[in-house]
């Protein structure tokens, strides 16, 4: 299992959902984080005052899915979520040991 972490851009986050459902890829946790990376942010004006905005708003998805879906997952995730413009977002694939479902107490590929 692999756990997939991919920040992107907040007004893609629906593009997103739709094409995994449309795979059959379910499941998904969605943070509303704030972050910056080689963009380091941008300025803006706000009542005649000039201020720099370093912390932009993104989405985070996270997803634990089964090796055999994992790049699948990611190639629908990164061909939706894309714009060609600077602030797109990473995708991070992350090993998982184990999970359990703790209503079922199903553990492994079943919990997921």
């Amino acid at each position: 299992m692999k756990k997939i972490e991919a920040i992107i851009k907040p007004f893609k986050l629906t593009d997103v959902k739709e094409a995994l459902n449309d795979a059959g890829i379910l499941g998904m946790t969605v943070t509303e984080v704030k972050g910056f990376g080689r963009q380091k942010g941008h300025t803006e004006i706000y009542r005649g005052s000039e201020y720099i905005v370093d912390f932009l708003p993104k989405i985070k998805i996270e997803m634990v899915l089964p090796d055999h879906l994992v790049k699948e997952a990611v190639d629908i995730i990164s061909k939706t979520a894309h714009t060609g413009k600077i602030g797109d977002g990473k995708i991070f694939i992350i090993p998982v040991e184990d999970a359990l479902r703790i209503r079922t107490q199903e553990k492994g590929d079943n919990a997921v």
